[in-house]
């Protein structure tokens, strides 16, 4: 089993949207996909983990890791919604990371005026999809 993966960006915050099990198995994939964060989008980037099932000590670490790469590009990182009983698995140089209950609440707490939203998704993403904003898959 692997992740499904959403990437919105609207001007000064972007959203990576996951679903399924980050295990050791989908760590890779998950790496893809904080590529495409780390190439577009500005500011902080809230993990939005709504729709992950659940996370392995592995998967915890490649979030860790996300954090580290964002940080190196001058973007936090931010977590919505963490799997289960809220723990995270920081590595020793794990970089301080703003935990919100839901993505509602994390939104919330940019007050974005909005403004144009851009959009890529694996191709098997679960969730909904923007319309009618440029699209793009990957």
């Amino acid at each position: 089993m692997t992740i499904e993966w959403r990437y919105t960006t609207r001007p000064g915050l972007s959203v990576l949207s996951l679903a399924g099990y980050l295990g050791a198995d989908a760590v890779s994939r998950f790496g893809g996909a904080v590529g495409w964060v780390v190439a577009r989008g500005e500011g902080p980037v809230i993990l939005d983990l709504t729709g992950l099932r659940g996370w392995s000590a592995g998967g915890q670490l490649a979030v860790a890791d996300a954090a580290r790469r964002l940080r190196d590009g001058g973007r936090p990182l931010e977590l919505a919604a963490i799997p289960a009983d809220g723990s995270l698995v920081p590595s020793g140089d794990c970089p301080e990371m703003t935990v919100h209950a839901d993505l509602a609440t994390a939104l919330a707490a940019h007050r974005g005026d909005g403004g144009e939203l851009r959009e890529w998704c694996s191709d098997e993403w679960p969730g909904s999809r923007t319309a009618p904003q440029p699209r793009k898959r990957g």
